[in-house]
């Protein structure tokens, strides 16, 4: 996330030396457009109080078509063009922080963006493998199915690469069972699927930034933990760089 006050060249360059010693690590874009985080660009629109708007205005923007197309190119190429600044190299992937990369218009700048300025890239598609029922009882997973079915269209038809399913939705609240959630999400999850996660340890500039906050540290005691790896064993699936 290039646009977060406290990213600096230093957390790029612990990434680059991690990925030289011969870890299977993927880094990517997290592509960000919506408060409380500031553009890089200028002449971005529409803004509140200096900063991108609410995700859901963001959203009801893209799906009206409202959303200034030239802003929007010129905001995700500034984001792409400032990772490469930084780690000294293109993205692995991109994605977007709450989804917005799949949104209507914002889709398009990504991918006019990615096919110029990181060609090797892969875009995050969020559309889930799981059945109908499980997907009805996700209502957020199944605004991310809606949006997805058009985004893989788009990839498909300009040669962009996606991964091929998506899970790891649930409902975001600090009472969430993350370990029991877990092992279903690897349900029917294809070969190259991708899990969303946010683990992390909690900070002040956290809590002033994102409200999801109490979780990320459930999900990292999750995965630091001895559960995961059996829980991957007993599922036949492995880690993977994509």
């Amino acid at each position: 996330m290039v646009v977060a006050p406290s990213f600096h060249r230093s957390e790029a360059a612990a990434l680059n030396a991690l990925r030289a010693h011969g870890a299977r690590a993927a880094v990517g874009l997290h592509l960000t457009l919506s408060a409380p985080f500031k553009p890089l660009s200028d002449g971005f629109t529409p803004l509140t109080d200096n900063a991108f708007p609410s995700i859901g205005m963001m959203l009801a923007r893209a799906c009206l078509r409202q959303l200034d197309r030239k802003a929007l190119d010129a905001e995700v190429a500034a984001q792409i063009r400032m990772f490469a600044y930084e780690f000294g190299r293109a993205p692995d992937f991109i994605d977007g922080h709450q989804h917005v990369h799949i949104f209507p218009q914002v889709q398009d700048a990504v991918f006019a963006a990615a096919k110029r300025m990181a060609p090797d890239a892969w875009i995050r598609q969020c559309g889930r493998a799981t059945s109908l029922s499980a997907r009805i009882g996700d209502p957020k997973g199944l605004v991310l199915d809606l949006l997805s079915k058009r985004f893989r269209e788009r990839a498909a038809a300009l040669g962009v690469r996606t991964n091929p399913a998506f899970a790891g939705t649930y409902t975001f609240n600090d009472s969430a069972d993350f370990a029991a959630l877990f092992p279903r999400f690897l349900d029917a999850l294809p070969h190259g699927g991708l899990v969303m996660c946010h683990p992390g340890v909690v900070d002040a500039e956290l809590r002033r930034l994102d409200p999801l906050t109490a979780l990320r540290e459930k999900e990292y005691a999750y995965f630091a933990g001895e559960t995961f790896p059996k829980v991957l064993a007993r599922a036949g699936a492995s880690l993977a760089e994509p």
